[in-house]
């Protein structure tokens, strides 16, 4: 195995027959505050190190209350700060929003301050709606992600400072430089898992919110794998709802206000998450319910040998060689013991 692929390819702990790993969003709840969301953040980052977690992702997104990782490299800085040996990256850079000499900038800093622990996962999504992406871009214009081959192509070119002699930033230098970090792609769709494959890239697909391309997107992404420095063999992740408790309608108790929060950022009116109670009250119409139930279809969900269960039966289904779970809770004690359970499940402590 080469540097990088060692970089890449995590190691299963316990009786798990892949690495388990985190994505957290910063999930700030209606009684809480962003400093209460970061706080709970770097507090988890603190114990799945200890857990036996092999990485820690933070995503960036922008104008919703709900969210306080709107800046995946300060956050991760922060956590990495506070943990010794965990893998700590983006899930993702939303690339088109920037320039990539700031990526590479950014993520250069990031592994001068914490050599071989930092991940670049890089997704071509705005992460936002349209008005605030254009602030973002600085500009009128329409959006498009079309030119987002290009924009990873220089981004990895700053990064391994590797121009073309004849390139207009031949001359331009990522300061400051040295090993790099390893670059993920990141996607919901067939085109970014094609782009991973072409490129040798690490992919890493959000099948916790687009469940009906996983495996589509994992089988393109295999069959157009192409040997690189990189990667010798192809490497997937998948990023999946998970919430363990005691019992099972503790966990449903727990894990449905995420389905409202999504309920409510796609009719296009993201907030602060609620609380259970307000999941409980809330007037679902026969719409509303029925894409509550379909989100929690595609959630795991329950005891903890139940979702250790349904874990290993995703990661059959999908042959992905690692998993990344999320828990998008505020209340840090109980997404806590969520991530216990599980690790617990796995005979990972």
């Amino acid at each position: 195995m080469s540097a990088s692929e060692d970089l890449i390819r995590g190691s299963a702990k316990g009786e798990a027959s892949v690495p388990l790993s985190v994505l957290d969003l910063a999930t700030v709840g209606v009684e809480d505050s962003p400093s209460d969301a970061l706080a709970g953040t770097t507090e988890l980052a603190k114990r799945v190190e200890e857990l036996g977690y092999h990485r820690m992702w933070v995503a960036e997104h922008h104008g919703m209350p709900g969210i306080a990782s709107s800046s995946p490299a300060v956050v991760i800085a922060h956590l990495a700060a506070h943990t010794r040996t965990l893998r700590l990256g983006s899930g993702g850079v939303m690339l088109p929003n920037h320039a990539p000499l700031v990526i590479a900038e950014q993520f250069g800093t990031l592994q001068a301050l914490h050599p071989g622990r930092i991940d670049l996962g890089v997704g071509r999504a705005p992460g936002t709606d349209q008005a605030t992406a254009r602030a973002l871009r600085r500009t009128e214009g329409p959006l498009s992600a079309e030119d987002f081959p290009q924009q990873l192509g220089e981004l990895i070119a700053f990064l391994d400072d590797d121009f073309p002699l004849d390139h207009p930033y031949a001359e331009v230098q990522s300061v400051p430089h040295g090993p790099l970090p390893p670059v993920w792609l990141l996607g919901s769709s067939g085109f970014s898992a094609q782009l991973a494959g072409a490129l040798g890239l690490p992919f890493a697909f959000a099948h916790h919110f687009s469940a009906q391309n996983t495996l589509p997107a994992l089988e393109l992404y295999r069959e157009s794998f192409q040997p690189s420095e990189v990667l010798a063999e192809p490497y997937s992740m998948i990023g999946v709802q998970a919430v363990a408790a005691d019992t099972e309608e503790e966990a449903l108790d727990v894990v449905r206000p995420i389905a409202l929060s999504m309920l409510k950022l796609r009719q296009g009116v993201p907030g602060k998450q609620p609380t259970r109670q307000q999941a409980r009250d809330y007037p679902y119409t026969e719409l509303d319910q029925a894409f509550v139930d379909h989100w929690l279809a595609d959630a795991v969900h329950g005891t903890p040998d139940a979702v250790r269960a349904g874990l290993e039966e995703l990661r059959e289904r999908t042959g992905a060689d690692e998993l990344m779970i999320t828990a998008n809770l505020p209340d840090a004690e109980t997404k806590l013991r969520s991530f216990e359970l599980i690790a617990k499940s796995f005979r990972m402590i």
